[in-house]
C-alpha cells in the first residue's frame, strides 16, 4: 500500500544554524509505528538529496507519537548568512509531507 506521508502524521520545522530541524507527529497514536518503520534516517537522506549535504540523525519520541530528524548543512550555511529562499528551514516539514511510503500494512486512514 503506498500513502502520502500527510495522511498520517502532520510537521513543524526550523533551523538550528545550518541544520534543518524536522518533527514528524503521528495523526494517531497507531499511525506511530508506521512512522517508526518505514520513516527511516536512510528514506529521508533520499529524499532531501538535493537540499540535505550532511547526515541525517533520527531521533524517537514514543510518548509523544513523533520522530525527530535533524538534515545537517541543510541551510546554507544558516539564517543570517545563507542566500537561501528558505534559510531557516521553515517549509522542511511541508515537503517531507509529501514523501511517499510504500507500507507492507492495510490500514484505514481517516482524519
Amino acid at each position: 500500500m503506498k500513502i502520502q506521508l500527510l495522511q498520517i502524521a502532520h510537521a513543524r520545522s526550523g533551523d538550528k544554524g545550518d541544520t534543518g530541524n524536522v518533527g514528524v507527529i503521528a495523526r494517531k497514536p497507531e499511525y506511530y509505528p508506521l512512522l517508526a518503520k518505514y520513516l527511516t534516517v536512510e528514506k529521508v537522506k533520499e529524499y532531501f538529496h538535493g537540499i540535505c549535504q550532511g547526515k541525517v540523525e533520527r531521533y524517537e519520541l514514543p510518548n509523544l507519537y513523533a520522530l525527530n530528524f535533524l538534515l545537517h548543512e541543510s541551510l546554507g550555511g544558516g539564517g543570517t548568512i545563507s542566500l537561501k529562499n528558505d534559510a531557516q528551514g521553515k517549509t522542511l516539514g511541508s515537503v517531507m509531507l509529501r514523501m511517499e511510503l510504500e507500507i507492507e500494512e492495510n490500514i484505514s486512514i481517516g482524519r
